[in-house]
């Protein structure tokens, strides 16, 4: 009844902290991270969980699927390639530095950053590509420091970034192994790069 939104917001919760808090993702991106559905259990909200742990549940909702995740990821891309949607991935995790490092994404931040999506300043904004993962980055937002968009900037410790950063993209990775051979479209290679010597 109200029509096709021109924004589709993927929420995750990235406990390892090198996610940003918004990023734009293209047509394949968005099918990769829509595939993958990670985010993380945080205490209080899954019983037994303490300290957050990464997981993968496809589609953002893997219990509830009948069929193999890739049919709605076809599905998807075709109505936001139909409706002209833009794709985003919103990260209420941690940010400078992982769970027990850094610091939770603060709500206010958060809601700039839909904010920014929904009233068009997002799309009109600077960005730049994220090396590992691909999506790109706002460089600046309405109300958002700048530091905190690109977790590179955030974290103090430039190594201990980009060896979690590289663990998270492996995991990645992993993960979607399970995806290869099925679908109309080779995803894979919308997701993380990361080098193997």
């Amino acid at each position: 009844m109200a029509g096709h939104p021109k924004n589709i917001l993927f929420l995750t919760c990235d406990a390892f902290g090198v996610l940003p808090p918004v990023s734009r993702l293209s047509s394949g991106e968005a099918m990769y991270h829509f595939l993958s559905g990670y985010s993380a259990k945080v205490a209080g909200t899954e019983l037994g969980v303490h300290e957050p742990q990464a997981t993968f549940s496809a589609c953002f909702g893997a219990a509830f699927l009948t069929l193999h995740p890739t049919v709605y990821a076809d599905l998807l891309a075709k109505k936001l390639e139909e409706h002209g949607t833009q794709a985003w991935l919103v990260n209420t995790g941690w940010a400078g530095g992982a769970y027990g490092v850094g610091q939770r994404m603060s709500i206010k931040d958060t809601r700039a950053c839909v904010n920014a999506i929904l009233d068009g300043s997002a799309i009109k904004a600077e960005f730049e590509k994220d090396e590992i993962f691909g999506f790109s980055i706002p460089t600046s937002l309405p109300g958002v420091d700048s530091k905190v968009l690109n977790p590179k900037h955030a974290w103090t410790d430039h190594d201990a970034y980009e060896e979690t950063t590289d663990k998270l993209a492996v995991m990645f990775i992993h993960n979607f192994e399970k995806y290869l051979g099925h679908g109309s479209v080779d995803y894979t290679q919308f997701g993380p790069y990361v080098e193997t010597g």
